[in-house]
């Protein structure tokens, strides 16, 4: 039984920790594994075609099971059901399993998992969903899994997105490997966002460096002593750098993708040149047609204090003549007497 994936002949030093506790993991699995094969089901709600043991591990392994196994033990730690044809977790059986610890669903015909999958499994440290068909991992699907340690997603053949979203949640997720898969693109927030994370495999995916996998090739860069695998995560697409590290990509891409433009920024200095003239046209527009009714209006006052004026001139001389001709005829007045 593959629980996980095993180091190389010489790892590096500071991966040493990770490898010694993955070994230590693997060995006592595979004692326990062993010890459920020699020995007959002691629950007497063990499932069909299932072998339980007094240590809460129930062993479903290779049994051409279609369906997630019925009337499993409540109390079970861990739960082996790899290498049969099981298309779905039910939520609603699975989350009844709330002391589960480890998980083995490898080698199966799993289409989608979701965060109602893992509601309830508070305690789930060991993840396994390598060899299946997944072909998404949602956001925060594995939300609900506060205690989990070590994810494997390896061999999905149709899994082409990862959320950036999608492992927000689990902050003691040590062990992360997406190996194998079709991802041609990864956020690196969502690798960022795990403080604990010691080791990562990334290889034999047809990863595309383009300019949007800057961030995620500069990380690889920067973080290579996490990756067990760096040497085998290489670059599928463009054409001039297939083959190519993705550490080695990030430092031309930072050159190149600084340096020159691409079709959607001549596309966007296009839009925004023509913003631009639509923009100063019409406010040559508004701008002559303020002007003419200023003139207007100005030219309209002007004339009203002209015709005010001629007014109040032609009320002056009338007014001067009328006393004149009272005066003359005062003096007429008084010469007469």
């Amino acid at each position: 039984m593959r629980l996980v994936p095993q180091p190389s002949a010489h790892p590096p030093r500071r991966l040493l920790p990770v490898a010694v506790a993955v070994a230590v993991i693997a060995a006592l699995l595979r004692a326990s594994s062993a010890g459920v094969t020699e020995s007959p089901p002691l629950s007497p709600g063990c499932p069909d075609r299932c072998l339980c043991d007094e240590q809460l591990v129930v062993q479903c392994a290779g049994q051409h099971l279609r369906s997630f196994p019925a009337d499993l033990p409540l109390a079970t730690r861990q739960l082996i059901i790899s290498d049969n044809s099981i298309a779905e977790l039910p939520a609603l059986a699975l989350n009844y399993l709330s002391d589960l610890v480890y998980l083995d669903c490898s080698n199966n015909s799993l289409t989608e998992v979701s965060q109602s999958t893992f509601g309830n499994l508070r305690k789930l440290a060991y993840l396994d969903l390598s060899f299946n068909v997944l072909t998404r991992i949602e956001d925060r699907t594995f939300g609900p899994l506060d205690s989990l340690v070590m994810l494997r997603l390896t061999d999905n053949p149709f899994l082409s997105e990862i959320h950036p979203d999608a492992f927000a949640e689990n902050p003691a997720l040590q062990v992360l490997d997406v190996s194998r898969n079709n991802l041609t693109q990864l956020n690196v927030s969502s690798l960022i966002s795990l403080p604990a994370l010691r080791s990562l495999g990334l290889s034999g995916n047809p990863w595309s460096c383009q300019c949007a996998s800057e961030d995620l090739c500069l990380w690889v860069r920067l973080e290579a002593f996490k990756f067990q695998d760096e040497g085998q995560t290489v670059c599928s697409s463009p054409d001039d750098l297939r083959g190519r590290r993705l550490g080695e990509a990030g430092a031309e891409l930072r050159t190149l993708c600084h340096r020159t433009l691409g079709s959607w920024d001549y596309l966007f200095f296009v839009i925004i040149g023509f913003v631009i003239f639509a923009a100063g046209t019409v406010l040559a527009w508004v701008t002559g047609v303020v002007m003419v009714l200023y003139e207007r209006y100005v030219k309209k006052k002007d004339e009203q204090l002209e015709l005010d004026e001629e007014e109040d001139g032609g009320g002056c001389e009338s007014g001067r003549t009328a006393r004149a001709r009272s005066d003359h005829e005062n003096a007429l007045f008084k010469l007469t007497l």
